[in-house]
């Protein structure tokens, strides 16, 4: 019940809380870019079923995979390509807290 809360609230608060507090000028345009993360979900039409709400994305889709990961937070280190790094790697807590919630449940 509270799953979808911490995982959109990651997914949308999160962003907005960093974009606010670390790039006041231009946190818009900021948050806006850190939430085109959630664009990484698109590998989920690869797998079968295309939703499912017990399987864990991490490792499971290729954009989610520890090798994709490694990628995200060499991103955060560029710094032309930091606020995409960035978003997604909130992408990828939102998801990493799902898995931890369902395997605590």
């Amino acid at each position: 019940m509270l799953q979808p809360f911490v995982h959109y609230g990651i997914h949308f608060i999160l962003p907005l809380l960093v974009a606010y507090f670390f790039f006041k000028k231009i946190w818009i345009k900021v948050y806006v870019i850190m939430v085109l993360g959630l664009l990484i979900d698109f590998d989920h039409i690869l797998a079968n079923p295309i939703f499912d709400p017990n399987r864990c994305s991490i490792n499971f889709h290729p954009l989610h995979s520890y090798y994709a990961i490694v990628v995200y937070l060499i991103l955060t280190f560029i710094k032309k390509t930091r606020l995409i790094g960035l978003g997604l790697i909130i992408h990828i807590i939102a998801d990493y807290a799902d898995c931890l919630m369902m395997f605590r449940s």
